[in-house]
């Protein structure tokens, strides 16, 4: 049997992994989740217009919103149009089709990012204006991120919160 000290520090090692698999979870989900949010808004808004500009309009605002221009990724185009094309279907009907239709144009898009080393969930966190500030605090934004650019938008951690009270701009929500 370990002794007290030795008991209380492998107690202690297990629970701080146990907390880092964890926040690594919740971070990639709801990277994942805000990104899906914003894009059904988004499409929302303009589900009115014509599929093309309405898609169109969805990736510009979708680009800007990751600091990249709409043709940064031209190998991965058609992925993120068809990506948002399933937005704009759900968006105008939103059924179990469109909805089984969402998931495989993410799953694809998902293939696409991960042959590039990256995820859905990197994404929006190291490049999103509105991205939550505590998204970083358990994987922070590499230095040599192509394209990296200053997020001012994003609330500075606040001393007097817990870390994942540390949310994301106001005109994100």
């Amino acid at each position: 049997m370990p002794h007290f000290v030795e008991a209380l520090q492998q107690e202690a090692a297990e629970a701080m992994a146990q907390m880092q698999e964890a926040a690594l979870r919740a971070r990639h989900a709801h990277a994942r989740a805000e990104l899906m949010r914003h894009m059904l808004t988004t499409a929302r808004k303009v589900k009115d217009k014509p599929k093309a500009e309405a898609v169109e309009t969805v990736v510009r605002e979708w680009m800007d919103a990751w600091n990249l221009g709409r043709a940064d990724w031209p190998h991965i185009a058609r992925d993120m149009e068809a990506f948002t094309e399933a937005f704009h279907d759900y968006a105008n009907e939103p059924n179990d089709a469109h909805d089984e239709k969402l998931r495989e144009s993410c799953a694809a898009l998902d293939i696409v990012l991960e042959k590039e080393g990256t995820s859905i969930s990197d994404q929006m966190a190291f490049r999103s204006q509105c991205a939550h500030g505590w998204w970083e605090l358990v994987k922070p934004v590499p230095a040599e991120l192509p394209g990296r650019k200053p997020r001012p938008s994003i609330p500075a951690l606040d001393p007097d919160k817990p870390f994942w009270d540390a949310g994301c701009a106001d005109f994100c929500r």
